[in-house]
């Protein structure tokens, strides 16, 4: 929980999605704004992913998604390639969807890519409800970290590169 009610959801759509195990409690300072605990999130999940992901060595590396959420489509593409880069493109208007800040989505996104040393863009191509265009990049990011973070068999103790390093 992050005191934030609908960022909470879209945590619970990514751990569900991406089938990953995710507890989180997180305290911060919301009497100020939201932005500290937001982007923190985003920070500490990239770190956990990073640790969790050690060398990389077996892992498939990327991954992408299409989702289709009502009227809206998303995609989102992930290399863990560790060259932290973002491109987001949300279409999202509003400044408040329930009792989250819109413009903080992005910033989870940027803590992430560079704790978590990975390139991600995502992109709503269209839709009508702010909600469902941020719920379906928060589902194409699961499913698209689900593939990018699964490991390959034929790659055993292999870095997913021809370069042999990341």
């Amino acid at each position: 929980s992050t005191g934030i009610r609908f960022f909470d959801h879209m945590l619970e759509l990514f751990a569900k999605h991406g089938g990953f195990d995710l507890k989180l409690r997180a305290e911060g300072d919301l009497d100020v704004d939201q932005h500290h605990t937001v982007e923190d999130v985003g920070i500490v999940l990239g770190q956990l992913f990073a640790k969790a992901l050690g060398d990389r060595k077996g892992i498939n590396r990327a991954g992408y998604f299409v989702m289709p959420m009502d009227e809206t489509l998303a995609v989102v593409a992930v290399d863990l390639g560790g060259r932290p880069a973002l491109v987001y493109k949300d279409l999202v208007k509003v400044r408040l969807v329930g009792d989250l800040q819109t413009e903080l989505i992005e910033d989870f996104f940027v803590g992430f890519v560079h704790h978590a040393g990975a390139n991600l863009h995502a992109k709503v191509l269209y839709g009508r409800s702010s909600h469902h265009k941020i719920e379906a990049i928060f589902k194409c990011f699961a499913r698209a970290m689900k593939y990018a973070c699964s490991t390959d068999a034929r790659l055993k103790d292999q870095l997913p590169s021809t370069k042999g390093l990341l």
